[in-house]
């Protein structure tokens, strides 16, 4: 019996989709299934045959935070609550428009960010009256300490759109202390005893937060320039794009923590950029659980947990991934364009061992003795860190 139009449709979209098939292990999805998020992450649906045990999910993409939208902008966040092995620091993605404003507040945490795209003022003052006022855009970044009141707005063209990042798995953008917040819970005699004024002058103040909202572009920096007590000690922004990069046949690395950003005293960065068929190169981190943003291309990362541990994950742009201290891993780029991402860490500073380094660095006879290869393999491994290989 003939097929109808519609059994041949979907006997070719049940043909063309990924299915859970390695050799002669596993069978086809007969059931319901997902294929565009079973395509999304290939070495989930068929894991190397190397990845063993039941480590937690390490992996989560901002399509699937919820969308906070207001009138002059959105934000979605990934915290300990979407990644919950993402326990040292949280993010959030933010868009502004031109004009928008994220209204003047303060947090409990630290908060570091990278501009996406477009370009933003930024403001703040600190506990003795310095100021600080800077126009940043893409591959910039800032950095405000905890409790230090500050602002941002998307600047004309476009706006602009940035990555936070806080110090803090288990923060949340609604805890932050907004400025129309408070002052729309201060009874207005106490405001107007503050500042001198009378009752009438607050009758105009937001009954509630504003969070984001429009406002006016503002005029060029020199305008916006409010001297106080003068400059912060130490510069809360940082151009990242503008560091001479690390070099290697396989891409780049740019390392940005207190050494060189020294205002940034709780988060460390690193901009990696692998060409196609390169990698990050077999490593673990000495210090702390590593938080990985990806900003463009298609990766896919290993993760070794010791005790007989291991899984793989996929990325793409918009992308989180988490590697709890100290677990080995590599970043593989398999797109055919550059993949960008950031590495991120609680730290004032970058550390971490190669795998490549600790073999080169052993006696080579007692190398021999463990993994059983030819001194020919040990004498090509560089004497040096090479982050990123080529393909």
């Amino acid at each position: 019996m003939a097929l109808t139009n519609t059994q041949e449709r979907e006997q070719t979209e049940f043909s063309n989709r990924p299915q859970p098939i390695d050799g002669k292990m596993g069978a086809t999805i007969i059931g319901p299934a997902n294929p565009t998020r079973e395509a999304e992450n290939p070495d989930t649906l068929v894991p190397p045959r190397a990845d063993h045990g039941t480590m937690a999910n390490l992996r989560w993409s901002f399509a699937d935070s919820h969308m906070h939208l207001s009138e002059g902008g959105w934000g979605r966040q990934t915290t300990a609550r979407e990644l919950p092995i993402a326990t040292e620091v949280a993010g959030v993605n933010m868009r502004l428009t031109a004009g928008g404003v994220r209204e003047m507040h303060w947090h409990k945490a630290a908060e570091w960010a990278y501009m996406l795209k477009g370009m933003a003022r930024i403001t703040a003052i600190d506990q003795d009256g310095h100021t600080f006022q800077d126009d940043v855009g893409e591959g910039d970044l800032w950095y405000f300490p905890a409790g230090i009141p500050h602002s941002i707005q998307g600047l004309e063209g476009d706006g602009c759109e940035f990555l936070l990042v806080f110090d803090d798995g288990n923060f949340s953008e609604e805890e932050t202390f907004l400025l129309s917040d408070w002052l729309a819970h201060t009874p207005r005699e106490v405001l107007a005893k503050n500042f001198g004024v009378p009752q009438s002058a607050f009758d105009g103040i937001p009954q509630k937060d504003l969070w984001i909202f429009q406002a006016p572009v503002p005029g060029p920096l020199a305008s916006d320039r409010v001297a106080g007590a003068g400059p912060v000690p130490n510069s809360f922004s940082h151009r990242m794009l503008a560091q001479t990069p690390i070099r290697m046949n396989g891409g780049t690395v740019r390392i940005t923590d207190s050494s060189l950003f020294k205002a940034s005293k709780t988060i460390a960065a690193a901009l990696v950029e692998v060409e196609p068929g390169g990698m990050r190169e077999l490593h673990w981190h000495t210090n702390v659980d590593e938080w990985q943003y990806y900003i463009s291309g298609q990766a896919r990362m290993t993760v070794f947990a010791s005790q007989n541990n291991a899984r793989t994950f996929n990325f793409q742009a918009g992308d989180v991934g988490a590697v709890p201290f100290p677990m080995a891993h590599y970043i593989e780029n398999i797109g055919a364009s550059t993949l960008r991402f950031l590495e991120i860490f609680r730290s004032d500073h970058f550390a971490d061992v190669s795998l490549a380094q600790w073999l080169a660095f052993t006696p080579h006879e007692l190398v021999r003795a463990h993994l059983n290869i030819d001194e020919s393999v040990l004498a090509k491994i560089p004497p040096r860190k090479t982050p990123v290989v080529a393909g």
